[in-house]
């Protein structure tokens, strides 16, 4: 049984306090949120047979969340039985059809910072997604251009976040890293719980577990966070989505890759650190 929870924007003025948010602490800009998705353990079911079955070895439950710059959760859906791929559970979410259908508000596309050309504001995901307007993506690995490499590496700063927030939840609640013996619907009710109170101790406590996240020394080289020590939530299987980009997509990417190579929108550090 699938159960969303939405805390995301209803307004322009919110989505575009969090897009400030990823401007000022990651050096990324128009972002809406990062997306990602991650197995839940859970015992198999009677008569559920392969469907809960993963890649990895194991029956799972999915939760896949869209995360803001200070790790709060801002929509996740949890449910999904753990054969399905992250594409799958993607296309046939509430948060994509709504983008789709362009009922969220979301603000209509601007320059970005020191430049003139409108460009539509997104959410970031890794390979599995399609590359949409609405959604950016790295340039896949092979043979790539410098200018490539500054962009995947200027995108995963923003992308981080998603990953440090499971990584926050799942070290606060360690119940999600032990294998839950409930019943599905009992098991996505006390996985949204957790997401529900983590969230709150954003809000309340942002400080607290601080020690847990990545961080980056003087010279902005990453200093892995401790919670990527510790056993932790896996990733779903990240087959690409069969979907192909889009035109606009391609040419949106192409745009951005040499706008984080301009003086407009470069920082100082960032080729040192792709070399």
């Amino acid at each position: 049984m699938l159960k969303m929870l939405s805390t995301h924007p209803t307004e322009e003025a919110e989505w575009l306090a969090i897009s400030q948010e990823f401007s000022d602490m990651w050096q990324f800009h128009h972002v809406l949120g990062a997306l990602d998705g991650k197995h839940v353990a859970i015992k198999c079911p009677a008569g559920g047979g392969s469907k809960y079955y993963n890649y990895k070895g194991f029956h799972s439950i999915v939760l896949m969340g869209l995360v803001d710059a200070n790790y709060k959760f801002k929509w996740v859906n949890v449910g999904a039985p753990g054969a399905c791929s992250d594409a799958q559970i993607w296309n046939q979410s509430d948060l994509k059809n709504h983008i789709i259908d362009e009922n969220m508000h979301i603000p209509k596309a601007e320059p970005l910072p020191n430049d003139d050309k409108d460009i539509p504001y997104f959410i970031v995901g890794d390979d599995a997604f399609a590359l949409r307007s609405w959604l950016m993506k790295p340039f896949s690995r092979r043979n790539m251009t410098l200018e490539e490499r500054v962009f995947n590496y200027r995108l995963s700063r923003s992308r981080r976040v998603v990953e440090n927030a499971f990584g926050i939840l799942a070290n606060r609640f360690q119940c999600l890293l032990s294998t839950l013996k409930q019943e599905p619907n009992n098991v996505v009710s006390i996985i949204l719980a957790c997401v529900c109170l983590h969230n709150i101790m954003r809000i309340r406590y942002p400080g607290d577990q601080n020690i847990l996240l990545d961080r980056e020394d003087e010279n902005h080289h990453l200093l892995p966070g401790a919670w990527r020590d510790e056993t932790n939530l896996k990733d779903i299987d990240d087959v690409q989505d069969r979907n192909y980009p889009s035109k606009a997509a391609k040419q949106q990417r192409l745009y951005l890759k040499h706008y984080y190579s301009s003086p407009a929108g470069k920082v100082p550090w960032q080729e040192r650190m792709v070399q």
